[in-house]
């Protein structure tokens, strides 16, 4: 198995698909390139190594064009990346193909690969060359689903119309439910964080989704009910992290290894409020069989600026009735075993 991861998530999801063998039953070893020139992998692999990877797996730091070799699996995060789409056009007949969660682009991803859509993201305009490389993405796509050598590995709690679509392609849909990290001792948990409410940054403010004056003054009437541990996103603007660390009782930590290993040790006396996010669904997996309460927030209209379109605000709010569906559902003990299947159909007794 070889793999090309382009973010925290994807790196931690990984990991957790080659631990539960979802990649191949066969595989014995497996090697994940994170790319170079994502400066927050670096700090995850760090993190995932002090944590004890599983048998067989090596993660390396590098540039993504060492990622796909001639081995029989391939282990993708984000089927939207340029640099995936390109290997896929120019393989010739890649044996199975296993793509692991990259947040909400995940459904977007289901989506358009049941309605043969292009795979070109929703938040980007798409011109004529990525839009037909897209094209070719799905067409391809659809096609191992059909040979039956398509997998989705997601944490995402898929409703079922979707995973009955995926079934239906072809694809085989697994779940987890971060098993393999929830199993790591709780002598590796990172540092102890005191504040009894802890706010997981989010994203939208760096990419002008939301007005960063209506965020501060929601994270302030935060604080003024009791001390805030706040936790940037991996992708915030400097000025308005500065301005944070201005607030009466907020704590700013700074950007570092990803929010699920952070967080691991928080204790049922303690919160996680963030924005709608893929990172208030992980925590719910996470945290909430340990009594930890994870608050997702909706945006208020208010908050939105013109950058995001109906369009973009309706998929962004999907997270946080996925956190909610999770929680609702039940997330299992820590370290249980999820198998959650598809073909013909999928469920879910993560």
């Amino acid at each position: 198995m070889s793999a090309l991861v382009e973010s925290p998530l994807q790196l931690l999801c990984a990991v957790e698909a080659h631990a539960a063998g979802h990649v191949t039953p066969s595989a014995t070893r497996g090697r994940i390139v994170a790319r170079s020139d994502v400066p927050t992998l670096a700090i995850a692999v760090g993190a995932l190594r002090d944590l004890g990877l599983p048998d067989g797996l090596d993660v390396t730091v590098g540039p993504p064009g060492r990622a796909f070799g001639d081995g029989p699996v391939h282990l993708v995060g984000d089927p939207f990346s340029g640099v995936f789409q390109t290997a896929l056009a120019r393989a010739g007949a890649p044996g199975r193909i296993v793509v692991v969660d990259d947040g909400l682009a995940t459904l977007d991803m289901a989506r358009r690969l049941v309605d043969g859509e292009p795979m070109v993201r929703l938040s980007t305009p798409a011109g004529p060359l990525r839009y037909t490389l897209g094209a070719v993405t799905t067409r391809r796509l659809r096609r191992l689903a059909r040979a039956g050598r398509l997998t989705v590995c997601t944490m995402l709690p898929l409703d079922d119309d979707l995973a009955d679509a995926l079934g239906a392609l072809g694809v085989d849909v697994v779940a987890h439910a971060f098993e393999w990290l929830a199993s790591r001792p709780d002598a590796a948990a990172p540092a102890t964080i005191d504040e009894p409410t802890v706010v997981v940054g989010s994203g939208l403010v760096a990419d002008r989704l939301v007005h960063a004056d209506q965020y501060a003054a929601w994270l302030a009437g935060l604080a003024a009910d009791g001390p805030v541990r706040y936790i940037p996103h991996r992708r915030h603007d400097p000025l308005v992290t500065a301005l944070f660390e201005r607030l009466p009782g907020v704590q700013v930590d700074s950007p570092g290894a990803p929010v699920e290993i952070r967080l691991r040790g928080l204790g049922a006396d303690q919160r996680v409020v963030s924005l709608p996010s893929t990172s208030a669904v992980t925590l719910t997996r996470l945290l909430v069989p340990r009594g930890v309460g994870v608050l997702p927030q909706d945006v208020p209209d208010s908050w939105w600026t013109e950058r995001a379109t109906p369009a973009l605000r309706e998929h962004l709010g999907v997270a946080a009735d996925l956190a909610r569906a999770a929680a609702e559902r039940g997330v299992g003990e820590p370290g249980s075993r999820a198998e959650h299947r598809s073909g013909p159909r999928s469920r879910s007794v993560a």
